[in-house]
């Protein structure tokens, strides 16, 4: 990666270790896609009531070359909702993995044209 991982933190205080576990995270994500060049993360905890409980919103940006950026919000609501920000990050970075995983397979395979198309033999001179 050729940026650092920038993690921002919104409506909840900064944290050395829940940006230690962040960091972690995107290695293994560094690990099983190369081609990242920057990560950018977002933790949000918007504003609750006495009938929504605390929930974290966690945004996720990837920078790939040539590419538009591989952007995952994460999300839970209702009785699946993470009141702790650990798994709320866990499952994030699951989603991102999938999607990566997704965009990674589509920039492996040849483009729909190309996989019909026959090949014209090479010529052989003589000489």
């Amino acid at each position: 990666m050729t940026t650092p991982v920038e993690v921002h933190f919104h409506g909840i205080e900064k944290s050395e270790a829940v940006e230690q576990r962040v960091h972690e995270k995107v290695a293994k994500l560094k690990k099983h896609f190369g081609r990242m060049t920057s990560c950018r993360v977002g933790i949000e905890v918007p504003q609750r009531t006495a009938q929504r409980p605390k929930v974290y919103q966690i945004k996720i940006e990837i920078g790939v070359p040539r590419r538009k950026p591989i952007v995952v919000s994460h999300e839970r609501v209702g009785s699946h909702a993470n009141e702790e920000l650990g798994l709320a990050i866990r499952d994030a970075f699951e989603a991102a993995l999938r999607k990566v995983d997704g965009t990674a397979a589509k920039i492996g395979e040849r483009s729909k044209l190309d996989r019909g198309r026959r090949r014209p033999r090479p010529v052989e001179y003589s000489a």
